[in-house]
């Protein structure tokens, strides 16, 4: 569990952290996992760093057992980002369908215009959203970092999978104060 570097153009990815996701009942507190990314966020921003906050609205086709969560149409401002992070002009804003953010979105294109060959991710869920996004970052030869304490999931032992077994093979890990003494 250690970052060792970030490179020069590294981009802060925050996953699904919208008032639809933050509210529904997780394994490590949402408002923690919030206020660690909101951290990462405003000091990415000072460093003119790019910051990509994530959300989603609806899903992908095709068959699943799993229920849709709460039925009904979501709240009108489900897909409105937690207004902890601070939401900038600059921010890259990137809406999706799927778990993943690199999936049928601008992502890789927007992050390759600015040059960036490292993302640090963080967001909700660890084994949906924050996985499937740390794979395509891996696969689309990013250098891809964790943070580890700002990520959390709806089910404990998925989120230790991820943590655990999955995100060191695809990259390194290791905690927000880590992350932004790294950054400097």
């Amino acid at each position: 569990m250690t970052a060792t570097t970030l490179d020069p153009r590294t981009a802060l990815v925050v996953v699904d952290l919208q008032k639809g996701i933050v509210g529904l009942p997780t394994v490590h507190p949402a408002d923690g996992v919030v206020e660690r990314a909101a951290e990462l966020a405003a000091a990415f921003r000072a460093k003119e760093l790019p910051v990509v906050l994530v959300r989603v609205t609806g899903r992908a086709p095709g068959r699943t057992e799993e229920p849709v969560r709460g039925g009904g149409r979501p709240a009108a401002d489900w897909a409105d980002f937690a207004p902890e992070l601070g939401q900038t002009d600059s921010d890259i804003v990137v809406t999706k369908h799927t778990f993943g953010a690199f999936h049928a979105t601008d992502l890789d294109l927007q992050l390759r215009r600015r040059g960036v060959t490292q993302v640090v991710v963080v967001g909700i869920a660890t084994s949906k959203g924050v996985e499937a996004t740390a794979r395509a970052a891996h696969e689309h030869g990013y250098h891809v970092t964790i943070a580890t304490d700002a990520v959390t999931d709806m089910d404990q032992g998925v989120h230790d999978n991820s943590t655990g077994k999955i995100f060191p093979a695809l990259g390194e890990t290791d905690t927000t104060e880590a992350i932004l003494k790294l950054l400097g």
